[in-house]
Order: structure tokens, then sequence, then C-alpha cells
């Protein structure tokens, strides 16, 4: 029983020295950019695009130079938009799509092959 009582013990003190790995979550966006953009673009982990043509949210975040003011920009600029994605945004919704992109960017990201 000491025994037991000991190993208890012991394994208790071992797992409260174990340090978890941080639980990172990807944040969820907006909830009408799936219907928006999900046809095309991947916008949720692990970001495998319907259209193989089209780049995951998490690659267009994470080119070099962009800014969530630049992409925000981009957004609402329609005559920007390659001719299958005519349709308009609102300013807030593109302001919430950039905000949600630039969560994305990650230090370690491995642009798509």
């Amino acid at each position: 029983m000491i025994r037991t009582a000991l190993l208890s013990a012991a394994a208790l003190l071992v797992t409260g020295c174990q340090t978890a790995a941080p639980q990172t979550k990807a944040p969820k966006p907006p909830a009408f950019v799936e219907a928006a953009c999900g046809g095309c673009h991947a916008v949720e982990p692990p970001f495998l695009s319907p259209n193989p043509e089209s780049p995951s949210f998490a690659a267009i975040a994470n080119r070099e130079g962009l800014s969530k003011a630049t992409l925000a920009e981009w957004l609402v600029d329609a005559h920007n938009y390659p001719e299958q994605m005519d349709f308009d945004l609102t300013r807030e919704q593109a302001q919430q799509i950039a905000d949600y992109m630039i969560t994305l960017r990650r230090a370690d990201y491995v642009p798509e092959q």
C-alpha cells in the first residue's frame, strides 16, 4: 500500500513537471467568408483550396509586403478581381476578411508547391 502511494505521488510529480505544448487554435473566419470565398479558396486549415488555381488564404496572408491595409483596399477594388471573383464587398466586409487573413501569418510559413 505504501509502495502504491509512493508510485502515485511520483507519477503526480512527474506529470506536474511536464509542460504541455501550447495549443494554438486557428481563429474562425467571419461567417460570410466561407460562402463568399470558400468555393475557390481554402479559408481555414488545412488550407486545401477547392480550386487548385486559387491560392489559400494562408498563402495570400504570408505574401511578402502584404499589409492589412493593402489587402483590405484590394478587396474593395472590384476592378482588381479576376473575372471569376465578380462580386462586391462592402468596406466592412473587406476589413473583416483582411483582419482574419492577417491572423494566418506565420514566421515558419512554407509556401505551397
